[in-house]
C-alpha cells in the first residue's frame, strides 16, 4: 500500500501546483490577447486603405444591400461599422456633428462616403455616420447608415 505522502500531497505542494496552473492560464491569456491585438491592428490597417473594388463593384454591392433592406420593409440600413481609429480625430467630429466631419474619414469609410456623394445622394438617399458605442464614455465604433424615407 502506498504511503500517506503518496496519497495526500502536502498543502505546500498543492499550492505550488495551483500556482503553476494559474501561471499557465495567465500565459495563455497574454498570448491570446496579443494575438487578438495583432489581428485587430492588421484589420485596421487593411480597412484604412482603399478597398480595391471598382466603382461598378461598389455600386452593385450598394444596390444589393439597399434592395435587400427594401424587401425586408426597411427604410434605412446600417451598411458599415468601423473602429473610430479610422478617423483622423478618433470620431470626435462625427460625435460632435461638426461641419466637415467627412474630412476626418480614411480608407473604406471614406470610400463609402464618396460613393454616396457621387451616386446615392443625387438619387435622394441620405447617409449618417454616428458613434454607436462609447466604451469607457469615449467614442468607439462608428456606424454608417443609408436611408431613403421622407
Amino acid at each position: 500500500m502506498p504511503g500517506l505522502d503518496d496519497l495526500i500531497p502536502s498543502a505546500t505542494q498543492i499550492r505550488k501546483e495551483a500556482a503553476l496552473k494559474e501561471a499557465e492560464k495567465a500565459e495563455e491569456y497574454v498570448r491570446l490577447a496579443a494575438a487578438a491585438e495583432a489581428e485587430k491592428r492588421a484589420l485596421i490597417e487593411r480597412l484604412s486603405k482603399p478597398s480595391g473594388k471598382t466603382e461598378e463593384e461598389k455600386i452593385k454591392l450598394a444596390a444589393t444591400i439597399i434592395q435587400r433592406a427594401v424587401r425586408n420593409g426597411l427604410t434605412e440600413v446600417m451598411v458599415y461599422r468601423f473602429p473610430n481609429s479610422l478617423c483622423t480625430d478618433k470620431g470626435r467630429a462625427i460625435n460632435q456633428m461638426e461641419k466637415g466631419w467627412e474630412n476626418t474619414l480614411t480608407g473604406i469609410p471614406k470610400e463609402i462616403f464618396q460613393l454616396w456623394k457621387d451616386h446615392l445622394q443625387p438619387r435622394g438617399y441620405r447617409i449618417a455616420y454616428q458613434v454607436i458605442e462609447f466604451p469607457g464614455g469615449m467614442p468607439g465604433d462608428i456606424g454608417v447608415t443609408i436611408s431613403w424615407d421622407d
